[in-house]
């Protein structure tokens, strides 16, 4: 490509796959920002909707577990929900970022800033 200046051409090469990786990566972490994710607790009594990247979005309770003597029951299910929803979000971000170094022909095990 650049005779004459030794590596200089692959150099060049390798700066736009970064740069472009960037953008990919930058372009993925705002489409995971609004993919939304559901987790539920309690066979669908309280259900969590947050991020892929994690944020807490939403939460419906269904009204009949809302009985004072059932207060630290709701608690456990809600904690419950939250914590499905953001496994569900964490896996559908890893599942995003293995197509991506699968994309990129990166190795499987590279982590990338995210």
């Amino acid at each position: 490509m650049l005779k004459g200046l030794g590596g200089l051409g692959d150099m060049a090469g390798m700066m736009k796959k970064a740069q472009e990786m960037q953008a990919k990566l930058a372009e993925m972490q705002d489409q995971l920002a609004r993919t939304v994710v559901m987790g539920e607790s309690g066979a669908g009594l309280v259900k969590a909707r947050v991020t892929a990247k994690g944020e807490l979005t939403g939460l419906d309770i269904d009204p009949s577990i809302l009985v004072a003597s059932e207060k630290e029951v709701v608690e456990d299910l809600i904690i419950a929900a939250i914590k499905d929803a953001q496994a569900r979000g964490a896996q559908r971000m890893a599942d995003e970022m293995k197509k991506m170094t699968d994309a990129l022909g990166l190795p499987a095990d590279m982590k990338l800033p995210f």
